[in-house]
């Protein structure tokens, strides 16, 4: 995508510094891609909170998902940007850089308090640009029935996990299953395996990377896991487990609505295992962030930031989090979240140690993800080694 976009306010490189009288102000415009229910009614009810303590309107548009950035990028050379922008928190980096986004910085905006991750994410060039309210991961989620009938407990090891996984694998009943697809999604799940192991996206040709990879291989080859993995995006995941064909499965805490409506379903969550003693599990931040865009109007720019603030605060991020099944990217109020929540206890912890995917690599993550992905498709299919998938992924 091009990252060479002239500047897009009507003050040619003006990004707001002048926040001005936001009296004035009665409406905003916002774009974001929560287009289907229950998260885009869900997400209303956080906006509508907003527009009626700062008593405005707001115009709401909304998107698909995979249309929403070329639509931002020509939105930002054709000087039509809404007033307040949702983004996907690794796209953050990628739009600040074209000069699209006023620094919230200007606007008395900070990230204290927030997970190092989330704002990672959301910081370009040393100006925070994006502020997140709640924010997801992925740990995994077990059969409470079948692991006791099994007399097996939630594995913390990546020994326990192969071993735990191949006993619980019997007739049409896997003992885990992943998303090990040629997206972008395949690559989200493989960081906990990755990341908790030390491997680094900014060198993909380590043992421990080859490592990761080598445990998603043992899982398949040993049958624990579907061939099918392959195929298998996060929803295909989740249908396996609610169905009763995987024991265990690595997913995110959007699923609980849907599991929570499995009436014969008991399940329980725990984080990723490690491989060795004295590591930390480590998984990836996912969520969206709020920006204010750069449209040359000093006072509505200004109470766009105030809309974005209040997004932010403690009840709406709350708010956010119960109606959502997400965690609050402020560490504090994670822990009061998971006191009240215990289901999701697991994955606000997770979400501690948790890192943004563009932390180190900013706007080339893509890039690098596109490596991961092809790496961990060619050892699962058995085109490559684990040693050599990335490498040759990479020359690709």
């Amino acid at each position: 995508m091009p990252l060479t976009l002239t500047a897009c306010g009507g003050g040619g490189s003006d990004t707001g510094t002048d926040p001005g009288s936001t009296e004035q102000v009665t409406s905003l415009s916002i774009l974001d891609y929560y287009n289907n229910d229950p998260d885009k009614l869900l997400v209303q009810k956080g906006l509508d909170t907003c527009a009626k303590q700062l008593g405005i309107t707001i115009d709401r548009e909304v998107v698909p998902g995979d249309t929403l950035i070329a639509k931002v990028l020509q939105q930002a050379s054709s000087k039509t940007l809404p007033d307040v922008l949702m983004l996907d928190n690794p796209d953050i980096q990628q739009i600040a850089a074209t000069g699209a986004l006023a620094p919230l910085g200007t606007y008395g905006i900070t990230g204290d308090g927030i997970q190092e991750g989330v704002v990672q994410a959301a910081t370009y060039d040393g100006e925070l640009y994006g502020a997140q309210p709640v924010t997801n991961t992925i740990a995994i989620f077990y059969n409470k029935d079948i692991l006791a009938k099994a007399g097996i407990e939630p594995p913390t090891t990546w020994a326990e996990l192969k071993d735990s996984a191949k006993k619980l694998t019997q007739g049409k009943q896997y003992g885990f299953a992943f998303d090990g697809t040629a997206d972008y999604e395949g690559a989200w799940q493989f960081l906990p395996a990755m990341w908790t192991n030390g491997g680094d996206e900014t060198n993909l040709k380590t043992p421990e990377v080859a490592e990761a990879l080598q445990l998603w291989k043992d899982l398949v080859d040993s049958g624990a896991a579907s061939k099918s993995v392959v195929t298998w995006g996060q929803g295909d995941v989740a249908d396996q487990f609610k169905a009763g064909r995987a024991a265990m499965m690595l997913n995110g805490p959007w699923n609980i609505p849907s599991l929570s409506q499995e009436k014969d379903l008991n399940w329980g969550t725990a984080t990723f295992p490690v491989n060795k003693e004295g590591q930390a599990s480590v998984a990836p931040l996912g969520g969206e962030a709020w920006t204010v865009p750069v449209t040359g109007d000093d006072a509505k720019q200004a109470k766009a930031a105030e809309f974005v603030k209040c997004l932010n605060s403690d009840d709406v991020a709350m708010q956010f989090a119960k109606d959502r099944s997400v965690i609050p990217t402020n560490l504090e109020l994670a822990k009061k979240y998971a006191a009240e929540v215990p289901e999701m206890a697991a994955f606000a912890t997770q979400v501690a140690t948790a890192r943004s995917r563009t932390g180190k690599l900013g706007e080339k993550w893509p890039d690098t993800a596109k490596i991961i992905y092809s790496g961990m498709q060619l050892t699962l299919t058995g085109q490559a080694p684990a040693a050599d998938a990335m490498a040759k992924a990479g020359a690709q």
